[in-house]
């Protein structure tokens, strides 16, 4: 006999009712009414949690019964990644493999897949001996996350010891801390030994012949382990040319640096509210979404990761997702990888208006278009556009507009008789089908018409065209209704394609673009049985795939469109489950495809759910924005601290005053805003 966890019962249910849905009234008003009972019953699996907060706003996991587990964790550098693959066996033994990521050591065939990839499972204690002996069986008794990997063991009753493993934010480079002590009275002798191993790859697979590997170990030796007095060595692995010199590299000095970067996210855009999930989760997401940033001979490249994906960009992750952040965080680096993604793509605007490539690939020298025209163009202005805006640039903003007005006139070419914008896919390339016309293309391409009025005229741009994209966008927000508006196993919701009639993640995407004629219907079917499971949004309703990146937009929009309660529950639900449950700490890519990897784009996504949802900020100008905080219920009062956006660093404080809400925004002690709103109002602020 086997069980089936809740979200595995509903899709049952759903797989055995919904196509019965359609046969009759009363077979549709039957099942309807049981997905409604069954969906009132508690979401128990999202409560489950191997992970917990730490004082100090790390994660710990203290090592129980509940093993054996494993998990993997990304986490980069300018010049480097590491996908650590970490575990605890049964007997309380620590295993790991690291999988080395060098992105401009590129192997041929130079395409989006060929950065120099390597995995290896050494561990620094395997070469000690203690007492001219192996190290003794350890137990792990906690790892602890903190943009560093650490783990915590005993061995032999009285020897503590210690791992940290993590990239160097600037070098080819990663190490691995490796630090004993003893609680004993009596000395050990420890043995480190000297070592350094080379692997040389083979010169015709590189583009620029041989690589050299280098796995060299720090701090060797022969010492007296004694109470109070640890022993510290390091492990290094380090990736070149063969006929370059391997970096000089001090781990310490590596580790600091490192602590730095995370320091450094701590302190721009910081989330305050009542649920320490979110706050720790939305910190950790800063990490991953800037850290994977790699120093290319093309520029700076935000790259989604999951040992695939490097050195290159795409319309989606980088253009759509990400790009539109970063001017929110302040970073100043993931701000010119932005501004470097968008110029990148402007190079292919064509008069012909021939598609964009959907991925620039291999260092901004190749392209990868093999899924045709996703919908590129209306990717790109949409991301593009924002970013100017929030970013507050006016001399970025100048280089952007021809960018952004190419795509829009593109997109206006690629209407189909009906009004809407046709592609040969889109951002799922085919996993699932997408018609000749879908529904997150148009949406975009709406938003960004939207974005470009106030961008144009921010700018001072031609008056005629900007009525014409706001008469544009009027027309096709009828033509969203009138095209895709339908009802969808009963929900008053959205075909994701003409010929759609299941549920479909992505009919949340309107929401995010300030559609919201068919809201009720819609948020009613994304967090319905059909499609909400234990982690977010199924792609297809009675489907196992699942990709976060739907989930994020939904969980989003469902907040721009005011529907806080509903959409809260489902957020922490979300974010405990990532956070703290089986695969931590951040948002990932995809399931089954990846293993769920942890690709950095969807972290933007999910600060976004904040910045964009919660307090639901939406550039205006330059230096202005409108903004309508979405505060729940149950908070006395929530915040978001050092937005670095719109040329300025400022707070904006939401409080709880009787039944109205209280918002300050505030700059430097100089206060921008002072003022009571009704629930659900928006604001406008601007700082000239």
């Amino acid at each position: 006999m086997f069980s089936l966890s809740y979200t595995s019962r509903v899709r049952l249910w759903c797989a055995i009712f919904i196509p019965h849905m359609k046969t009759s009234f009363i077979h549709r008003n039957h099942c309807l009414c049981f997905l409604f009972i069954l969906g009132s019953f508690p979401l128990s699996g999202q409560e489950y949690k191997r992970w917990r907060i730490g004082m100090d706003d790390t994660l710990r996991w203290e090592i129980g019964n509940d093993l054996p587990h494993s998990d993997h964790i990304e986490m980069s550098g300018k010049r480097i990644s590491c996908v650590l693959r970490y575990g605890v066996a049964r007997d309380s033994s620590f295993h790991a493999t690291r999988s080395l990521v060098w992105p401009m050591l590129r192997t041929i065939p130079n395409n989006t897949h060929a950065s120099l990839t390597r995995r290896f499972d050494q561990d620094g204690f395997g070469l000690v001996l203690i007492n001219g002996k192996p190290m003794p069986a350890e137990k792990v008794t906690e790892i602890r996350l903190d943009g560093t990997v650490h783990i915590f063991s005993i061995a032999g009753g009285d020897i503590l010891l210690h791992r940290q493993f993590f990239p160097s934010t600037t070098l080819p480079v990663y190490c691995e801390s490796y630090t004993l002590s003893t609680t004993s009275t009596k000395p050990y002798v420890v043995e480190i030994p000297e070592s350094q191993l080379i692997y040389t790859t083979d010169s015709l697979k590189g583009t620029e012949g041989a690589y050299a590997l280098q796995v060299d170990v720090h701090g060797h030796g022969s010492f007296t382990l004694q109470r109070g007095k640890p022993i510290t060595f390091s492990t290094v692995y380090s990736g070149q040319k063969a006929d370059e010199a391997s970096p000089l590299v001090n781990a310490t000095e590596e580790l600091l640096q490192r602590q730095m970067f995370v320091g450094e996210l701590r302190q721009k855009l910081i989330l305050e509210t009542p649920d320490s999930v979110l706050n720790t989760a939305f910190a950790f997401a800063k990490v991953r979404a800037a850290e994977s940033i790699f120093e290319t001979k093309g520029g700076p490249m935000h790259g989604p990761g999951g040992e695939a994906y490097y050195a290159a960009i795409w319309a989606n992750d980088q253009a759509e997702y990400v790009g539109p952040f970063f001017p929110f965080l302040g970073y100043d680096y993931g701000n010119k990888a932005s501004l470097n993604a968008y110029l990148h793509f402007a190079r292919f605007m064509n008069d012909e208006y021939r598609p964009i490539p959907s991925s620039i690939i291999a260092e901004g020298t190749d392209i990868w278009n093999g899924a045709g025209d996703r919908g590129d163009a209306a990717m790109i202005a949409y991301g593009a556009a924002r970013y100017a805006l929030t970013r507050g640039d006016r001399q970025e903003a100048e280089q952007l507009w021809p960018l952004v007005h190419w795509c829009l006139e593109y997109c206006h070419r690629k209407l189909n008789a009906e009004g809407v914008v046709t592609s040969d896919t889109d951002e799922l390339e085919g996993r699932f089908p997408a018609g000749s016309a879908n529904l997150c293309t148009s949406s975009l391409y709406y938003d960004a018409l939207n974005s470009a009025i106030y961008l144009g005229d921010a700018l001072g741009k031609d008056k005629k065209q900007l009525k014409q994209y706001a008469e544009q966008a009027s027309a096709l927000k009828r033509s969203i209704e009138q095209y895709f508006g339908a009802s969808i196993d009963g929900f008053d919701t959205y075909r994701y394609y003409k010929e759609n009639d299941v549920l479909r993640a992505w009919i949340c995407i309107p929401l995010t673009m300030g559609i919201h004629e068919r809201k009720a219907g819609t948020i009613a079917a994304l967090f319905s049985p059909a499609l909400w499971t234990d982690d977010g949004l199924a792609s297809v309703s009675g489907d196992a795939t699942f990709w976060d990146r739907s989930t994020l937009y939904a969980l989003r929009g469902v907040l721009a469109a005011g529907d806080t309660e509903r959409a809260m529950k489902f957020l922490h639900a979300y974010s405990s489950r990532r956070l703290l449950g089986d695969h931590v700490p951040y948002p990932v890519e995809a399931y089954p495809e990846g293993s769920q990897r942890h690709l950095s784009a969807e972290s933007g996504l999910y600060c976004r759910v904040f910045t964009e949802g919660l307090f639901g900020i939406r550039p205006t100008g330059l230096h202005s924005f409108s903004f309508t905080p979405q505060l729940p219920l149950s908070w006395p009062s929530m915040s978001l601290r050092h937005i670095r956006a719109f040329g300025n660093d400022f707070d904006i404080v939401v409080e709880r005053s009787g039944d109205k809400v209280h918002v300050t925004v505030t700059e430097s002690g100089k206060t921008w805003l002072d003022q009571i709103i009704r629930e659900g109002e928006t604001i406008l602020v601007d700082f000239q």
